[in-house]
């Protein structure tokens, strides 16, 4: 006789499931010449595959240990060197993707910027100060070579204290936003552009997709946020013909102007309180028209 709770279990199965090694950090030094060179990366690893071995009965013998993961990141960084950190992904990727049992392999790098320090009125050879912005790639290899690459920039804080008006807007019985023709629009961007193919000056592309969104920014008029992040997008893509789709999280840094009459003091945009939250946040995709759509298990 089947009781209600072994029907239950009957009809449990595995669903989608993931393993890997996050947030490996890696400062590699190039000492080829007298002024070093860092790059310093933070590479997060995950596979997926015949797994249920693992999470049904434990067995582990398909399982490549998350402490392997880490050593062969530090491993090809010595044999091969990590930049451009698209190519490096790809390597990653690559060698993960041929292990047993594994069907998909992703890698994920940031890549925090750093410049040399001026001393004595010169760059100091091997001294450096961190920069703002954080450069991402991501890579994702299935069995049998297959690969998809996408890169872009995180936390890239944005400002401009004029160029933007916010105005003619739906209203409710709960609207008490004002509308503006002047404010301060800033945003930390998270965007992020899919290739084509893997055949890219990745360095060179990278430089083009990020100065071009930055100039979109300073150079649109804004009448939206949302306005802005389609003219971001186009940018990227008018910039590097090799990318084909990019994605923009955007949120609203807001900025309100603060009241100084009861000082006695007028406020002609000049003294703002910085909003920390709640805030706005605009989300968005521009895409190449007929553009092939991307692998859909590459979470970016």
């Amino acid at each position: 006789m089947t009781t209600g709770n072994e029907s239950d279990a009957a009809e449990v199965v595995l669903g989608p499931a993931q393993y890997g090694k996050a947030e490996v950090r890696l400062l590699h030094v190039d000492r080829a010449e007298p002024e070093h060179v860092i790059t310093d990366l933070n590479v997060s690893i995950t596979l997926a595959g015949d797994l249920a071995g693992t999470y049904l009965t434990g067995d582990n013998a398909e399982v490549l240990t998350t402490d392997a993961q880490k050593n062969t990141v530090y491993a090809l960084a010595r044999k091969f060197g990590v930049t451009p950190v698209e190519e490096f992904g790809l390597r990653l990727g690559r060698h993960f993707a041929a292990v047993p049992a594994v069907d998909r392999a992703q890698v994920r790098i940031e890549q925090y910027g750093w410049r040399r320090i001026e001393a004595g009125g010169a760059p100091h050879p091997h001294s450096f100060e961190r920069l703002a912005g954080t450069r991402v790639a991501s890579v994702l290899v299935r069995e049998g070579g297959g690969a998809e690459v996408v890169a872009g920039v995180e936390d890239l804080v944005l400002l401009k204290s004029s160029g933007s008006e916010f105005q003619g807007f739906l209203t409710d019985p709960y609207t008490t936003l004002e509308p503006t023709q002047d404010r301060i629009l800033a945003t930390a961007v998270r965007g992020h552009w899919r290739y084509a193919n893997t055949g890219q000056a990745w360095d060179a592309a990278f430089a083009g997709a990020r100065a071009a969104l930055a100039e979109a920014f300073a150079a649109t008029y804004s009448r939206s946020l949302q306005q802005t992040l389609y003219a971001m997008g186009e940018a990227v893509l008018a910039a590097v013909p090799g990318v084909c789709e990019a994605r923009f999280s955007l949120p609203n840094k807001h900025h309100f102007l603060v009241d100084l009459a009861p000082f006695g003091l007028d406020n002609p945009g000049e003294v703002f309180y910085a909003a920390d939250r709640p805030y706005g946040l605009i989300e968005g995709t521009v895409c190449r028209a007929g553009a092939a759509p991307g692998d859909q298990g590459h979470r970016w």
